[in-house]
């Protein structure tokens, strides 16, 4: 995983602000580098000016995850001149599991796609075959990613993020005119930078593209502006290859079909069940084995995963086929957060309730310590380690407006309660119980894993939130499937860029198995009825599945499969409450209140 910079300014080399470059090493610990290339534009509105001279700079941050070496960033082609600044994962191309270093095998694609397009008549035939190589080359790509490319043989930019938005991008024009890219806010303010949506590849053509005096501050410094509007965007479409420069979205269309009648019972026989323990064990088992070892194993902890855990059903589930995936001699840590609320404890001590840790009385630390115990019982040879993170409300004000930084340009209320868990979740630090040592005195611990598995997608994919329940009781299956599809659409835009920028502030990279373009690709595949159970027939009162949620069903019945019986009844619970982040000073706040 990396961190991005890259400005297209034509005055002189723009680089990253001092925090941002802090930040970016954060991110990136292993390497920085900055790379710049002189570029010069012609104004088509004007064929007298004499052309601009830009300035391409470009600045990686590396986290080394792949391979069994470091490989420099930004990645730089001494023949063409071609720049590329990549932050992913590719786990295959065009079906084929990656071996080695995924950055230098897309990198040596990308520039087998400029400099062999197939058969053209023209220049213009040349470089549009050239893009539509690129477009062919991004969407053979399974994994998270975000990249910057620059094609220097056919002057063209290209940046874009996956179609599931895994990796956060930025872009803005600031004051000064340039056009920023970056995996984080430039600067402390957020007003010019938005997420690159992730509906496309976007695409600017440095032969067209155009800079103007159009603001008040270029027309007085005599600087031209990058106008955005040269920016092309090529949408996904998942029937790509029927037409002419459009990136494949891997994921198809969502199965919209209503059962005739009643629905088909959903039990742990069902054989979407048991397709479904496959598929996600085969998603989980790219993204953990094969790992390398942490840098930090030669202080004593050779931790290489740990799963972002708050006891529910989605992430304890990671953990148990985690299991039987990794070497029985591997430690899995398990990252359970909680924090200090001091309205809550006020509350309590009002009441007379004020007994006790406040952090033990959190939520999801009483589901972390009973899915725990649940996992040793049910794994008796591995070693789990719980990782008690706790919070106070002091240390809590003192990171906070780091955390507003990272998520910038997100800024409400819910995303800062939800923010702040994940900030300090995949920080790593706390008191650790060992699962072979649990009569031991818990010692303070900070995880190796650079790897950090979390369960998000699962209650998009599988109807987990209360709104799901509340569509099928208006609309019925149809309400039902609109809302899961409508969920699926805009993770990318709601949560995942935030979670990227926050997480990785801690030189770790989260893993979504849940987010694997395949298994996206099979769940919006399957009937309705065999992701959750509303509408599904009740189960006989002695069957084990009696008593499930219909909530995430098909989960469910994974973990009583794998003998999960109690996570496999957990109720949904958001972070922000089971963490107890939300409404710390005041109860008459909203999730959706802008912050001030």
């Amino acid at each position: 995983m990396c961190g991005i910079f890259f400005s297209l300014s034509a005055s002189g080399a723009v680089l990253p602000n001092e925090e941002t470059c802090c930040l970016l090493r954060k991110r990136g610990p292993d390497n920085y580098h900055v790379h710049s290339v002189e570029h010069k534009i012609t104004n088509p509105r004007s064929s007298n000016e004499e052309p601009i001279a830009v300035q391409l700079t470009f600045v990686s941050t590396v986290l080394s995850m792949r391979g069994g070496y470091l490989v420099p960033q930004p990645l730089v082609d001494p023949t063409t001149q071609s720049v590329l600044c990549y932050n992913g994962d590719a786990w295959k191309i065009s079906g084929e599991p990656i071996q080695g270093n995924d950055a230098e095998l897309i990198f040596k694609l990308l520039l087998q796609a400029i400099n062999h397009p197939s058969k053209a008549t023209s220049s213009a035939d040349s470089s549009t075959n050239a893009v539509q190589g690129v477009l062919a080359l991004i969407s053979s790509i399974s994994g998270p990613f975000a990249f910057v490319f620059y094609d220097a043989i056919n002057s063209k930019l290209f940046f874009t993020r996956d179609s599931l938005g895994r990796r956060s991008l930025l872009q803005g024009v600031n004051e000064s005119g340039a056009f920023k890219l970056c995996s984080l806010c430039d600067g402390t303010s957020s007003t010019h930078f938005s997420e690159v949506e992730t509906d496309g590849v976007y695409v600017v053509d440095l032969e067209h593209a155009i800079f103007q005096n159009n603001s008040i501050a270029t027309k007085s410094a005599g600087t031209p502006s990058f106008d955005a509007s040269c920016i092309q965007t090529l949408l996904w479409e998942h029937n790509a290859s029927d037409l002419p420069l459009r990136p494949r979205n891997p994921v198809p269309p969502m199965n919209k079909s209503i059962p005739e009648g009643e629905a088909p019972p959903l039990t742990v026989e069902t054989t979407a069940v048991k397709e479904l323990e496959h598929n996600l064990r085969q998603s989980l088992a790219m993204r953990i084995q094969n790992v390398r070892e942490p840098p930090t194993a030669s202080s004593g902890s050779n931790v290489k995963v740990a799963v972002l855990f708050s006891g529910g059903l989605d992430c304890t589930l990671l953990a148990r086929l985690s299991h039987e995936i990794l070497p029985k001699e591997e430690v899995i840590d398990l990252l359970n957060v909680a924090f200090e609320n001091p309205r809550v404890a006020a509350a309590a001590k009002s009441k007379g309730d004020a007994t006790g840790s406040v952090y033990e009385s959190c939520p999801d630390r009483i589901t972390g310590r009973a899915a725990f115990a649940e996992l040793q019982r049910v794994c008796p040879d591995r070693n789990w380690r719980f990782v008690a993170v706790d919070v106070p409300y002091q240390e809590t004000l003192a990171h906070r407006e780091t955390v507003k930084r990272l998520m910038r340009p997100h800024n409400t209320e819910m995303d800062l309660s939800i923010a702040c868990a994940l900030y300090f979740a995949s920080r790593g630090q706390g008191l650790a119980f060992d699962s072979r040592q649990l009569d031991a005195q818990p010692m303070q611990y900070a995880t190796s894993a650079r790897v950090l598995l979390s369960g998000l997608g699962a209650d998009e994919l599988f109807a987990g939130y209360s709104r799901h329940g509340a569509a099928f009781s208006r609309d019925g299956f149809a309400g039902l499937i609109d809302e899961i599809n409508l969920d699926v659409s805009r993770l990318g835009k709601r949560n995942l860029g935030r979670d990227n920028r926050v997480i990785a502030h801690w030189g770790r990279e989260a893993r979504f198995p849940f987010l694997d373009e395949e298994f996206v690709s099979w769940v919006v595949q399957l009937p309705v009825w065999e992701k959750c159970g509303f509408g599904t027939p009740l189960p006989p009162a002695d069957s084990p599945e009696a008593g499930l949620d219909s909530e995430k069903k098909a989960l469910r019945l994974v973990a009583l499969r794998l003998g999960m019986t109690n996570v496999a009844r957990e109720k949904k619970r958001a972070i922000q409450f089971g963490s107890r982040t939300a409404k710390m000073e005041k109860s008459k706040v909203k999730g959706t209140d802008a912050l001030t």
